[in-house]
């Protein structure tokens, strides 16, 4: 039985980073025009996503990429490509964060709440729980699942 042959990992490292940014228009147009409908594929995916986060190992496996991946890589990933990605894309997200956030907005300010008490009363915690509940009734609603 003959060994697969394959480059040296310099090598095909050397090659993913000189070709692959140069891609960049690839991408777009695939995401402008995909050949498969995102939405109606991911719900298409429900049983199987389901399914996934069901296995009786899932823990073991999500713990175990975790560990794989630690602390450094996330770490050094996040500094050195989300600092510049950050600013861009929160302006980027304005209207969808305003779309997003507005019903959750509508909730906040149409909910009665108990009048506040002195400092340190449990009865205050009634205040949080009420919105809370509105909230999460909400967020059901808008994912449906049920809610108003």
């Amino acid at each position: 039985m003959a060994k697969a042959k394959i480059r040296g990992i310099d090598d095909i490292t050397a090659k993913f980073i000189e070709v692959t940014p140069g891609r960049a228009p690839f991408y777009e147009s695939g995401v402008r025009d995909p050949l498969e409908d995102w939405e109606a594929q991911t719900v298409a995916a429900a049983a199987a996503f389901k399914a996934a986060v069901s296995a009786a190992d899932i823990g073991k496996r999500f713990a175990g990429g975790a560990r794989r991946a630690g602390t450094s890589k996330w770490q050094r990933k996040a500094i050195d490509v989300g600092v510049d990605r950050f600013g861009p894309g929160v302006l980027a997200a304005e209207a969808d964060f305003k779309a997003g956030f507005d019903p959750f907005h509508s909730v906040i300010t149409a909910t009665e709440i108990p009048d506040r008490k002195p400092r340190g009363d449990p009865a205050n915690y009634d205040r949080v729980k009420k919105i809370g509940e509105a909230l999460f009734k909400k967020r059901l609603a808008l994912i449906g699942a049920g809610g108003a």
